[in-house]
């Protein structure tokens, strides 16, 4: 081998470096082996330090992630199935990664503070209430608050439960709180603790009382309050607010209902069960592919909700108390007035939906904060119209739940409204017109605190609610809620305002007011259709809400001063001003 080079060398260094010319100088293939080993460890190490950093920004929120949460029956202490063949179906929230936003408050566009994270995504809303956590031990006896009524401890059955809807289990955290909160959210009427971890719901109880020493175990969540026992269960009776889904299996219960003038007409399939019950009524209806079923004694009713049967004016539930012939606990109605379910069938009649005819020259904008119920707005107008909805932005997650109008340029002229957040005068000037949606602000910026880290329809965590991130997200975003409404009722050129809350208690009317400030004519068949159809698939569950009043005085001051100065802006309009939930007591 040629050693000359080895002459510049200093004689300390000489036979090492003699030894590696000559092992790779006589293989080859070892060399590159070589470096190429080496460039491999490298890259371990540097997907190693980028895994790291991403867990320790994440760990925070996984460790208070709930547990998995199972609906559907099961045994105490076990995950198995009901006779009723509900099954177990396993909830897991995921924390997800969205692009930076493109809007914000105008002040933090350019001067944005380091420890304010970026926008991610646009949000929807959901309404977050608060239960009572439930009396102390055995002073829940009689205890009632206006939201739940404690009844007393049951006995509980494996194979014949005393509360026969869904269930949910958590041997970490449960509370009394959240197994209310739980079967409130799904419309039941009874929500029932037993075994210090496990949540039954149901809509009546079929089982005996019990002395209340044999519901003696405390909740896994809050040592202060008991959670039933061994095969024993603590009830309450939930105070359903208007908004809450009354359930019946898979159907909903609308209510009790004057018959129809025209049955046959407004209720087009029929027939007479022997021993009627509310499953077989609605099982005919779903067999024949209708969304409602009426029970009328023993008849059964099936058809659509349609101008001649809105379903609009509920009659008292007492007039329609007749027992059915083939379940003792249910109410079959009678024939003057009807009980009706909703079923599991998809109403058709508002799913049609596609880009305007011909391009408009006139643009309207659907303005709101983020957090307001825009996208909510924009699935009804899409079903109540028939035309995709555009964006000033664009929101992959949103294209892909059927917002075909969001890849389009909002200067199309194929959507009829357009999606935005932006407050700026040069931005609120390019539109024609604006329907400016408006809500409540201590509800807007929650939702948008949870959709901003967890997602369109997740939830923050309690390391986000209780660290810096939400203290600094309303001192920043409070105020923009205001100016946000103040410039466009200043600048917007024709502005119609909507308010969430409204829109949620009178849906019906509220957005046949829309779709004509749109310039198109209303098919009230479609509205009704709307209404069966209302929530989509961006409504948050109450699975994880918030158990306390995140916002402290300080807080509630500023967002009260808020309030009175967009009131005063809407009542100089000569509009009606913010509703009367808004205003600070």
């Amino acid at each position: 081998c040629n050693i000359l080079w080895l002459k510049f060398l200093k004689p300390i260094m000489a036979r090492p470096l003699l030894k590696i010319h000559r092992y790779f100088r006589c293989k080859p293939v070892r060399f590159f082996s070589f470096i190429l080993l080496y460039l491999t460890a490298g890259s371990l190490v540097f997907l190693h330090s980028g895994f790291s950093s991403d867990t320790s920004t994440t760990g925070a929120s996984r460790s208070v992630r709930d547990p998995l949460i199972s609906e559907g029956g099961g045994g105490t202490g076990g995950g198995s199935s009901t006779s009723d063949g509900l099954g177990l179906l396993g909830r897991v929230f995921k924390e997800t990664r969205r692009a930076p936003r493109k809007f914000g408050p105008p002040w933090m566009k350019k001067n944005r503070a380091p420890d304010v994270p970026e926008w991610a995504g646009r949000g929807v809303d959901h309404h977050t209430s608060s239960w009572s956590h439930g009396a102390k031990g055995k002073t829940t006896k009689g205890m009632d608050d206006g939201r739940a009524k404690y009844i007393g401890c049951y006995v509980d059955d494996t194979q014949k439960r005393a509360l026969r809807g869904v269930s949910f289990f958590d041997y970490k955290k449960m509370t009394v709180f959240r197994c209310q909160d739980n079967c409130a959210e799904r419309g039941y009427l009874y929500a029932g603790l037993e075994f210090g971890a496990e949540c039954y719901c149901g809509h009546k109880i079929q089982a005996p009382n019990v002395s209340e020493s044999e519901c003696n175990m405390e909740c896994k969540g809050e040592k202060s309050n008991l959670c039933g026992g061994p095969k024993r269960l603590s009830i309450y009776r939930l105070e359903l607010s208007q908004e809450s889904t009354r359930r019946y299996g898979s159907s909903i219960f609308k209510g009790c209902f004057k018959r129809p003038d025209n049955v046959t007409l407004a209720l087009p399939a029929s027939a007479v069960i022997k021993n009627m019950s509310v499953d077989k009524c609605v099982d005919m209806c779903t067999e024949k592919e209708f969304s409602l079923a009426a029970l009328a004694g023993e008849k059964c009713h099936c058809g659509f909700p349609t101008p001649l049967f809105t379903l609009h004016d509920h009659e008292d539930e007492e007039l329609c108390l007749q027992r059915c012939a083939g379940e003792d606990f249910e109410s079959c109605g009678n024939n003057d007035f009807f009980v009706v379910y909703q079923t599991q069938v998809q109403d058709n009649r508002c799913l049609d939906r596609r880009f305007l005819p011909s391009r408009s020259k006139h643009s309207v904008a659907l303005a709101s904060f983020p957090g307001a119920g825009n996208t909510w707005a924009r699935h009804l107008i899409e079903l109540a119209t028939g035309y995709y909805s555009g964006s000033y932005y664009f929101d992959g997650s949103l294209y892909n739940k059927g917002f075909k109008g969001e890849r389009d340029p909002w200067r199309s002229g194929r959507t009829i409204c357009i999606k935005t957040h932006e407050s700026g005068r040069k931005e609120i000037e390019a539109f024609d017109a604006s329907i400016l949606m408006i809500r409540n602000p201590y509800k807007a910026l929650m939702a948008e605190f949870n959709r901003k880290y967890g997602g369109h329809i997740g939830f923050a965590s309690q390391a986000h609610w209780r660290g810096k991130e939400w203290p600094e997200f309303v001192k920043n975003y409070a105020p923009w809620w205001a100016s946000h409404t103040l410039d466009w009722l200043k600048y917007g050129k024709k502005v119609q305002v909507v308010h969430f809350e409204d829109l949620k208690r009178d849906l019906f009317s509220r957005l046949k007011g829309m779709i004509i400030f749109l310039g198109l004519e209303v098919s009230e068949d479609r509205l009704l259709c709307v209404e069966g159809q209302k929530d989509g698939n961006f409504k948050r569950s109450g699975l994880r809400k918030l158990e306390y009043d995140p916002y402290t005085a300080e807080m509630r001051a500023t967002i009260d001063g808020l309030i009175r100065t967009v009131d005063t802006a809407l009542r100089k309009r000569n509009l009606s001003g913010v509703p009367e939930e808004y205003r600070p007591r």
